[in-house]
């Protein structure tokens, strides 16, 4: 999540040879192309999390004999049912809503994205970079780990609920498409 930071880029994005710091032009496509298709790999996922929600929400006697035919209904339900953004997973072999301790968890990864875009957010907006922030960041956050309930480790540190916004701008999905015309097309050989 640092990498691209001015004061985190400068020290490593240099030429080889050179030591010519990484071209603006080249770092703007670079940026731009982690935003690409994300409203395909978003819907994908959130395909994933809700079907695996919809599994487990199920009672005993309501287990459907036809898998395939619950996957389309519950992500009709869902609004998700887009033929243009087929299923991750299909249930057969949809491993992580059956196995490995991840049942009715596979949101897990999602949520842990909107925590961290919101956590880069709030230490963008109390200065960035600084040692007082990555000292909180380590004492409230980094040192607890799985010692305290982690939404409660969150509000502690942003002082607040989680914002989805950050996310969404960090995934390039918080305006229509077109809306920011100084975007780079990541596969334009130009800025």
């Amino acid at each position: 999540m640092w990498a691209t930071w001015p004061e985190v880029l400068r020290n490593y994005a240099k030429h080889y040879k050179t030591g010519e710091p990484i071209p603006q032009a080249l770092l703007d496509k670079v940026v731009a192309a982690e935003k690409f298709n994300q409203g395909f790999k978003t819907t994908e996922y959130l395909s994933a999390t809700l079907l695996d929600q919809a599994w487990h929400q199920l009672q005993p006697n309501g287990i459907p004999r036809d898998a395939l035919a619950f996957e389309v209904e519950a992500l009709h339900k869902a609004g998700v049912d887009s033929p243009p953004v087929p299923l991750r997973y299909r249930s057969p072999y949809f491993s992580h809503a059956f196995a490995g301790g991840y049942s009715a968890g596979y949101y897990s990864y999602i949520w842990s994205e909107v925590l961290d875009a919101d956590t880069v957010e709030w230490i963008k907006e109390h200065g960035g970079l600084k040692r007082e922030n990555g000292d909180r960041f380590r004492a409230v956050l980094l040192s607890r780990g799985g010692s305290a309930d982690a939404l409660g480790l969150f509000k502690n540190f942003v002082g607040r609920d989680p914002y989805i916004e950050p996310l969404l701008k960090r995934r390039g999905l918080d305006r229509p498409p077109g809306a920011d015309d100084s975007r780079v097309d990541p596969k334009s050989s130009t800025p």
